[in-house]
């Protein structure tokens, strides 16, 4: 029993690079092998677009960064981020708004890069710092900006949920509202500047939130990712209503990543949102572990499921990618273990609700989204409302999950849609 035990954990484990988020499986090789560096390496350059990044300091830093050294990684950005953060106080000093509002919008990312590979151990105090260090530099460049963003705390059970509600300006004018919701391993503030700035542009305000999971609600908070979403953005748009400048009639909302399962799941509850777009869509997020059935009851049993976080955390010294998805897993979820977040992900699953979802839908989906092939194409086949589906491909340079490194293509395809599907709302 023990032999054939060991060979189904190896078997599992030979798949470990397909769990959940975690490697980039046919990502390019920018700077580093290993697949989760490179893609986190292209996601902080990629906030070019939006004004929080610029390529030759996000190059020179990851230069300095030594291959799957977790600390050397969380070390460079650090300094980088530190680096543009003094910048950034310097010409505020002197009232250069301008500048320093550029600035402290590349320090919220960089100090958000610099944390990312800190979460295999959940106590960590650095995750905190950092992630502070962040927000306050968002903070400090919400101050500054032309158009408002003002931050915001949106009731929820007994506590609130942080957000940002982004204005395209101060007149009080009714406009439509794109609420925005990221993922496993997202802040609200990446969201202003991967996809709020250029919706902006467009006439749309923009309300961003983080949930239970995710940002300040789980590293302040200690609220932990739950399957029943409905409850999360329920009041979120409660909150959005209320607000003197939305306009009812016109609403829509986005999820990005993991909210590719967080928003459909709302939606199958929610009626009050005409509009919802996924990039990309997540059907049962349980599914990308690639378990045999033998592995899925090895799970639920005692011996099997120790043995399976001993050959995890086994594998997760030596791979990267394995260690930032399961640590970063079992830090959301608040799991114990590897085969405890496991078993946890087997809730998060549409198969019994998209068929109630009666919204607009967009399915986005990447032609070399690794990490859940296939489920934008499940989710799409599995709705019943009206819906679409919009792929990117190699040859536009967006085919990486959620088209990171491809903000313009991305943003103009997607916001398109958004503007003709918003003028055929009556």
């Amino acid at each position: 029993m023990r032999l054939g035990l060991r060979s189904g954990v190896l078997s599992a484990l030979g798949l470990a690079v397909l769990i959940f988020l975690s490697a980039r499986g046919e990502a390019m090789d920018l700077i580093f092998k290993d697949t989760q560096y490179s893609f986190q390496t292209l996601r902080a350059i990629s906030a070019t677009a939006g004004g929080a990044a610029d390529i030759g300091e996000c190059l020179k830093t990851a230069y300095r960064i030594r291959e799957g050294d977790d600390e050397s990684w969380y070390r460079e950005w650090l300094a980088t981020a530190e680096q543009r953060r003094k910048m950034a106080d310097d010409f505020a000093a002197r009232g250069k708004t301008v500048s320093a509002f550029r600035e402290y919008l590349k320090a919220a990312n960089y100090f958000r890069t610099a944390e990312f590979f800190l979460h295999k151990n959940s106590e960590d105090p650095r995750i905190l710092a950092a992630w502070r260090q962040g927000r306050e530099s968002f903070l400090r460049a919400a101050k500054l900006s032309r158009a408002p963003i003002i931050p915001v705390e949106i009731p929820f059970e007994g506590t609130t949920l942080p957000g940002y509600h982004c204005l395209v300006d101060d007149r009080k004018v009714k406009r439509p509202l794109l609420i925005i919701q990221t993922g496993f391993d997202g802040t609200a503030e990446e969201l202003y500047y991967s996809v709020a700035v250029f919706a902006l542009e467009r006439g749309y305000n923009c309300l961003l939130f983080e949930g239970p999971g995710q940002g300040r609600v789980i590293r302040e908070q200690k609220i932990p990712f739950r399957p029943n979403w409905e409850t999360v953005v329920t009041p979120v748009i409660d909150f959005a209503l209320k607000q003197a400048e939305t306009d009812p009639r016109r609403l829509a909302i986005m999820g990005i990543s993991f909210g590719g399962y967080f928003v459909p799941r709302a939606m199958a509850f929610e009626k009050r949102v005409p509009l919802c777009i996924v990039n990309g869509g997540v059907y049962d997020f349980h599914l990308s572990a690639h378990l045999t059935p033998e592995l899925e009851k090895m799970l639920d049993l005692t011996e099997g499921a120790g043995a399976i976080d001993r050959e995890v955390y086994a594998r997760m010294e030596k791979n990267p990618s394995l260690r930032w998805a399961v640590g970063n897993g079992m830090f959301t979820f608040h799991a114990r273990g590897p085969a405890e977040w496991f078993r946890m992900t087997r809730d998060y699953t549409l198969a019994n609700v998209a068929d109630r979802i009666a919204c607009r839908m967009l399915v986005i989906d990447s032609q070399d989204d690794r990490d859940m092939p296939g489920q934008s194409r499940m989710l799409y086949e599995a709705l019943q409302s009206p819906r679409d589906y919009m792929l990117f491909t190699r040859e536009e340079g967006a085919e990486e999950h959620c088209q990171v490194g491809a903000s313009l293509i991305s943003n103009a395809r997607i916001l398109d849609w958004l503007d003709d599907a918003m003028e055929k709302i009556q």
